[in-house]
């Protein structure tokens, strides 16, 4: 009798132990495949029809799960879509899932790693899953003040952020569209609003074009020049450049010209402070063709372009510079040192670049996600500050900083000063059609101890239009994010 019933303890042990791994094998090791196998049909049903955690701003949702009396018990809906639809993305039954709703939906859904024993609990006592709550760093004060910055008929982008911590404090870009028209159940709705929404000129619907849409940087980048000439020892401080009306190439007849507007065609020769206070072309151009195409290739990659891996934590189109893909002739270089011609980079990557010198030259990795909590509010991850690169020495960094300042005070970004505070700037205006140009401000305040950086993007605007929406926009930002 007594062996009996040992024999049926073991039996139950063993088949307890065997329910156990199952469980375990499921819902950890075999969970990312069977999530993502495209015939998962219970799976899509699921995700659909099961609460998702919130998406937060401030500590107000900005992507939430709402109950409904369909079969379907959950619907996501999106508060202040135009505003957020950049970030969150969307969660479509019929398109997928992108911004943070992708990059995060492990979270989102209680699904990730960390939520493990949560879900084994959830198996045995047949509670609803629940997804954990994601927080951003955005601000949104901020938010609002730099989305209304933005014309409805002009395809902009801006981003505010912490050169410091890397957190984002504010990232908008126009046009923008009501994430709530892909989130639909109905598939008929969801194909009428798709069809409009891609008619659009200049949107993007699977995240902000401040990360995903790239862009002519212009002028903005002297600055990775600047560094690269101080970095390869053949220039010092007070070195004295080129500074013709136009850069001529032996064999063609093509010439660079010198920047139209400012003071450059009132000197032949210039210095570091005055050609970057007035951003004249050709001095930029002769140090490319003195250091060459390795070496500006090779700073341009530590100020973050060509980086094909980052993410923040969505995955961030990488900017470019085309110097490591073949030889440039000496036009093309030229070109290229002034951002034009194939160089391309997108709004984040131009602020990261700033950040970089406003932090000393140490360039932090750049986050939009705060804090991830449970569904009781229990902290599991914040946001932990990396250094992602060494983009430059602390010396170059703060010369740098010192010819920015200069073209605040002294030059064409006059219009981004702010009384009281030294801030520390860079315009851009790269030509792109007949007559219109991308018109950038990049810029960081206070000099001395930045605590906000600030780059702006204008795409295909008149010079006059691109002079209002960039360095002015940025004084008001700087003021708004110090005044906190």
């Amino acid at each position: 009798m007594n062996q009996a019933i040992r024999n049926s303890w073991i039996v139950a042990i063993a088949l307890f132990a065997l329910l156990f791994s199952s469980v375990t094998y499921v819902q950890f090791f075999a969970a990312d495949s069977l999530n993502k196998n495209p015939n998962n049909q219970r799976q899509l049903l699921a995700t659909f029809c099961n609460s998702r955690g919130p998406i937060l701003v401030g500590g107000h949702a900005i992507a939430e799960s709402v109950s409904t009396n369909s079969d379907c018990k959950y619907q996501r809906v999106y508060n202040e879509p135009y505003l957020y639809a950049g970030l969150t993305g969307f969660y479509s039954k019929y398109s997928g899932q992108y911004g943070i709703e992708s990059a995060m939906s492990d979270e989102l859904t209680g699904t990730s790693d960390g939520a493990l024993f949560d879900r084994i609990a959830q198996v045995f006592t047949g509670a609803q899953p629940q997804g954990r709550s994601v927080e951003l760093t955005i601000d949104p004060v901020i938010q609002q003040l730099a989305y209304d910055m933005i014309p409805d008929n002009v395809a902009g982008s801006i981003v505010v952020m912490n050169p410091k911590t890397g957190a984002i404090i504010a990232m908008v870009s126009k046009p923008s569209y009501d994430t709530n028209l892909m989130a639909t159940h109905d598939k008929a709705a969801f194909d009428a609003a798709m069809a409009e929404l891609v008619s659009v000129p200049g949107i993007n619907l699977f995240g902000s074009s401040a990360y995903k849409q790239l862009y002519s940087p212009g002028s903005v980048f002297k600055i990775i020049d600047t560094a690269a000439a101080l970095e390869s020892g053949k220039y010092k401080k007070d070195s004295i450049l080129p500074n013709p009306a136009n850069l001529a190439f032996p064999g063609i007849e093509y010439t660079l010209p010198n920047y139209a507007y400012g003071q450059c065609y009132t000197q032949d020769k210039a210095s570091f402070a005055f050609a970057l206070e007035n951003s004249c072309n050709t001095p930029f151009a002769s140090i490319a063709l003195d250091i060459g195409q390795d070496a500006l290739t090779a700073e341009a990659d530590k100020f973050g372009f060509n980086d094909k891996s980052l993410t923040f934590p969505d995955s961030v189109v990488p900017s470019r510079f085309p110097g490591s893909s073949g030889t440039l002739d000496d036009a093309a270089l030229a070109q290229s040192a002034i951002g034009q011609r194939d160089v391309l980079a997108t709004p984040l990557e131009i602020a990261m670049m700033t950040a970089a010198i406003a932090n000393g030259g140490k360039q932090m990795a750049p986050n939009l996600v705060k804090a991830v909590r449970t569904p009781d509010l229990k902290t599991v991850s914040s946001l932990e500050p990396q250094v992602l690169r060494q983009s430059t020495t602390p010396e170059i960094a703060a010369q740098i900083t010192e010819w920015m300042v200069s073209v605040v005070n002294n030059g064409i970004g006059s219009a981004a000063a702010v009384p009281g505070v030294e801030v520390a700037g860079k315009t851009g205006t790269a030509e792109v059609s007949d007559g219109l140009n991308n018109a950038w401000f990049t810029g960081f305040a206070p000099a001395n101890d930045p605590e906000v950086v600030v780059s702006i993007v204008m795409p295909n605007v008149d010079v006059a239009t691109g002079a209002e929406l960039t360095s002015p926009n940025a004084s008001k930002l700087f003021k708004a994010v110090l005044k906190k």
